[in-house]
């Protein structure tokens, strides 16, 4: 589960290319850990951070690839947040 987490984690790293998010989120996976992202990149990590963003696997997988608008899964209700929404807003638009 940790190579599928560092996996993750270098993929945000290449989607956010220096995308200039200056707040700090968490994703929180289910059954699987987390990954923070923060002015630094995104590494595994569950330190604390201004928002955290909870889904299962497959939702994670589904924003990370493009296929699920981080709006549109929270909307749902496959996505939770707990936090600053203005950080979580910031991040969506960085990874889009």
């Amino acid at each position: 589960m940790t190579d599928t987490l560092t996996q993750a984690a270098e993929a945000l790293n290449a989607k956010m290319d220096g995308g200039g998010f200056d707040g700090s989120a968490k994703f929180q996976i289910e059954d699987m850990g987390a990954i923070v992202l923060d002015s630094d990149g995104a590494r595994v990590s569950d330190d604390e951070t201004d928002v955290t963003m909870s889904a299962d696997a497959e939702t994670f997988e589904a924003i990370l690839s493009g296929e699920l608008n981080p709006t549109a899964a929270f909307m749902s209700g496959k996505l939770t947040v707990d936090g600053d929404m203005g950080t979580a807003m910031k991040l969506a638009s960085a990874l889009a």
